[in-house]
């Protein structure tokens, strides 16, 4: 009787146990709260974001971003102008918070771009391999060569400088990246057994690629992601920065920087507040994408 009760025993433990065992989804996220700095990473790019949505909320655009007022004019910190005022009397803290909105949504918009191009190359490169592999990795390697910055470059040099041909600009030159990471992991995936068994029931490539095969290539394509979107925000604020991005008075943190080169010596707050906000949203994404990588890691499961 006892032996009877200890084995019933041991058998309610062991449904219960498979029971309240953790999805993937679950031990994903447990090892990226684990990781402070991941966690610190998302909330500074969280309050970025936040102000970034809710730029309008925050300050008027009108009548703090845009609007000249010479009497204020390069202002040191204060009550009423938290960052000071520029050289044209604008409120700094505002033109940071407005530059914020431009600067993700552009390279958000980017690294999207990129993502769907790439991706889509990468995927048919790794999936069907051969002549169309080599075709695909060739131009890719061309466009290697280059780097990423000065192609960008160059692309807005001749397009023209604007958000359209920013977007395309450094989209594209971000194009090879996600192609080579779709195809190494699409080249671990297309062996599997349930490809192969989508193949056997007659699945459409389009629809094994799709399906089955990117689906469980998100790993590296999401940290991957957020490392191209560090980038991208880089380029935006380098190509303004020299005059190709977006152009004054339209507030975007690389122009705030090239104006304040003439009065960063006796007003180096006009140098910090963009400065830091770049530091910031890369510094950010870096470690959010650290963290990811960490938690999608299968060998890093416990």
């Amino acid at each position: 009787m006892g032996s009877n009760t200890t084995t019933e025993v041991l058998t309610r433990n062991a449904i219960l146990k498979q029971f309240k065992k953790k999805t993937p989804m679950q031990e994903i996220m447990i090892r990226f709260v684990r990781n402070r700095m991941a966690v610190v990473g998302i909330i500074i790019f969280a309050v970025i974001l936040f102000c970034a949505i809710f730029a309008d909320f925050i300050c008027d655009y009108d009548t703090m971003v845009v609007k000249l007022n010479v009497a204020e004019r390069l202002q040191g910190p204060s009550a009423a102008h938290w960052l000071g005022t520029d050289k044209s009397g604008r409120d700094v803290f505002a033109r940071v918070i407005h530059g914020a909105r431009t600067s993700l949504w552009i390279g958000f918009v980017a690294t999207a771009l990129s993502l769907l191009i790439g991706g889509i190359l990468g995927a048919i490169a790794g999936f069907f391999g051969k002549w169309i592999d080599e075709l695909i990795m060739r131009v890719m390697d061309v466009m290697l060569c280059l780097p990423e910055m000065l192609l960008a470059m160059a692309i807005v040099a001749a397009m023209g400088a604007n958000v359209v041909n920013m977007i395309l600009a450094i989209g594209i030159s971000r194009v090879p990246r996600f192609a080579r990471i779709v195809r190494s992991s699409v080249l671990t995936v297309r062996g599997m057994e349930y490809v192969e068994a989508a193949r056997a029931i007659g699945a459409r490539n389009g629809t094994i690629i799709a399906r089955h095969v990117l689906l469980n290539c998100l790993g590296p394509i999401i940290v991957q992601v957020t490392l191209i979107f560090a980038s991208a925000i880089l380029a935006i604020s380098s190509l303004s920065f020299l005059g190709l991005g977006i152009q004054p008075p339209a507030p975007e943190w690389g122009n705030m920087l090239s104006e304040a080169r003439e009065n960063m010596r006796d007003f180096p707050h006009l140098v910090l507040a963009p400065g830091m906000a770049i530091f910031l949203s890369i510094f950010s994404l870096n470690l959010l994408g650290d963290g990811l990588r960490d938690a999608l890691d299968p060998k890093l499961k416990q």
